[in-house]
């Protein structure tokens, strides 16, 4: 298992090091005049040519990327362009918010997911039936719409949620889960789809196998055939949905953010690329890559714990 970790961390250091590159070669490549962007239409060429140097624009792209790069890997990804905040305290002040609503909806999406489409896989007939109209409305409504509904629903005409803001979890508990119920609602209804549809699929290929035929022969209940071992090994093609749903999720809430005016990640987001605010850009950039690597390890541990085969492969 040790190897199998260093194995998938080696391949993440090395992913991070492709995403970064490519990161920082497109940015720059397509910034244009950044010194020009930064100072407005009015500066004159002499302060837009003294900021490019001050930013050290007037160097050669890849010494600058290398530089770049010795410096994140020593924690330090630069100074914003427009606001002078570290790109560290910037992201990591907000990252706890976004990560709250994110890791709430993945929890929410398992669970809720994983009940339902073992609920259909069970009954079959009209439940199964309606588990795939829900599968499908949950795809093809919008996550943002489902945000404005909720906001004007619950939050603006029944008055049962705050219709923007956020509650630290350390300030108060009933508040910060007054704030982050409509969000997580919004972000959970697609991804419960996805994971719903893949579990209902998953367990019935996985009942029809031989050796469950085996189990309920030598007089096994069926709950136990079911949740002790249909389950387990039908789990993993689920976790594997629910690594790619983390990630959208990321996306995701970066809308519902500016919808519930949330202090997380999207407002920073958004304004730092319509801004083209580079060195703010690349430490989320990194950021996400660096959650996305390890989510998908902590899968990959899952699935081999669930699957011994997967494990030993």
């Amino acid at each position: 298992m040790l190897r199998f970790i260093l194995r998938r961390l080696l391949a993440g250091v090395i992913l991070l090091l492709v995403v970064s590159s490519v990161a920082y070669l497109l940015l720059y490549l397509g910034a244009g005049d950044i010194g020009r962007q930064i100072l407005g239409v009015t500066a004159t060429q002499e302060a837009v040519d003294a900021k490019n140097t001050a930013l050290g624009l007037d160097q050669p792209l890849i010494p600058r990327f290398l530089g770049w790069l010795g410096a994140a890997f020593t924690g330090n990804f630069g100074t914003s362009w427009f606001t002078s905040q570290p790109v560290v305290a910037a992201i990591t002040s907000r990252l706890a918010v976004t990560l709250s609503l994110v890791i709430g909806t993945t929890i929410i999406t398992a669970v809720v997911g994983t009940a339902l489409g073992v609920w259909a896989a069970r009954k079959r007939g009209a439940a199964d039936r309606l588990v795939q109209i829900v599968s499908v409305l949950g795809f093809a409504i919008p996550g943002f719409l489902i945000a404005i509904f909720l906001v004007n629903v619950f939050a603006l005409n029944l008055k049962l949620f705050k219709p923007t803001g956020f509650v630290q979890l350390s300030v108060s508990f009933p508040g910060w889960l007054s704030t982050v119920t409509l969000p997580i609602i919004a972000l959970s209804i697609g991804a419960i789809a996805s994971i719903a549809a893949q579990v209902r699929g998953s367990v019935i290929d996985t009942m029809r196998q031989d050796w469950v035929r085996t189990l309920r022969s030598r007089g096994l209940s069926e709950n136990r055939v079911l949740y002790r071992h249909v389950l387990r090994n039908a789990g993993g093609p689920a976790l594997a949905v629910l690594a790619v749903q983390f990630v959208g999720l990321l996306g995701g809430a970066i809308i519902v953010e500016q919808i519930f005016a949330i202090p997380g990640l999207g407002p920073i987001a958004t304004n730092s690329t319509a801004q083209g605010d580079i060195p703010l850009v690349m430490g989320l950039v990194v950021v996400t890559a660096a959650i996305v690597v390890v989510v998908n390890i902590v899968i990959e541990i899952l699935h081999g714990f669930l699957n011994p085969k997967a494990r030993i492969s």
